[in-house]
């Protein structure tokens, strides 16, 4: 259903009132039908990035609100080429969720992290961490929270997963996007950043281990060519920079 393109009739317009549940819309609000070889469903949808009244909108699925009792679920509908993640929708639903509780299913997400090398035995080395999720050899990275940018999410995210306190380096940064299991369209950005810190505690819940290598062990051991080539980048980098 993500991603899908549908056509919303709108029953609520933006700025309505309903007088029955005391809801002012701050969302357009209506009904989408999604056609498939079966069957047709029918769902009950709000719509993002456009904030006056309409009566038809047209736009791609970026959203399922599962609801964790009797209430209907819904979907939220964009602009094709507008991209929203997770605590963004969350604001703006929440004039209809009130604090009740429910899951939501995101299009998109993005995340940040580092490559981050101190120097041991007079040696550049390289942080690589393992994820239980994936089991492959990877760098730090997470989600974007709410009021962060960029930077600020890949210091986070490096010192919850190792307990690392990392220094950025200006002038590098390498974003890519690809997709998981066919429908989540994933943008991730990585930084390269210093540590002094000699201690490396990793956050047990989501990290199964970690490893200090040198470049060509480190280039070695990452699986995906992805990030062998934001490796060999950061490398590269650092040699131009002198560090």
């Amino acid at each position: 259903m993500l991603g899908k393109n549908v056509r919303v009739r709108i029953t609520k317009p933006f700025n309505s009132f309903d007088s029955k549940t005391g809801i002012q819309y701050q969302l357009n609000f209506g009904i989408a039908e999604i056609k498939t070889e079966k069957k047709n469903f029918i769902y009950s949808a709000c719509v993002m990035g456009i904030n006056h009244p309409v009566n038809i909108f047209e736009g791609r699925i970026i959203a399922v609100v599962r609801h964790q009792d009797k209430r209907p679920n819904y979907i939220v509908v964009a602009p094709k080429k507008s991209r929203y993640i997770n605590f963004e929708i969350e604001d703006a639903i929440r004039f209809l969720e009130k604090g009740r509780r429910y899951s939501l299913e995101c299009l998109y997400e993005s995340s940040c992290g580092a490559v981050v090398f101190r120097t041991i035995g007079g040696e550049r080395r390289f942080l690589l961490i393992k994820n239980k999720r994936s089991s492959h050899w990877g760098f730090p990275k997470g989600h974007i929270e709410r009021g962060e940018n960029e930077i600020a999410t890949a210091k986070r995210e490096v010192l919850e997963e190792t307990g690392l306190h990392i220094h950025i380096i200006e002038g590098f940064s390498s974003t890519s996007e690809y997709k998981i299991a066919a429908k989540v369209e994933k943008r991730v950005t990585i930084f390269v950043a210093s540590t002094t810190d000699t201690q490396t505690t990793i956050q047990q819940e989501e990290i199964e281990d970690y490893i200090w290598l040198s470049y060509d062990n480190a280039l070695s051991t990452l699986k995906f060519e992805n990030d062998k080539s934001i490796l060999s980048s950061a490398q590269e980098f650092l040699a131009q920079k002198n560090i």
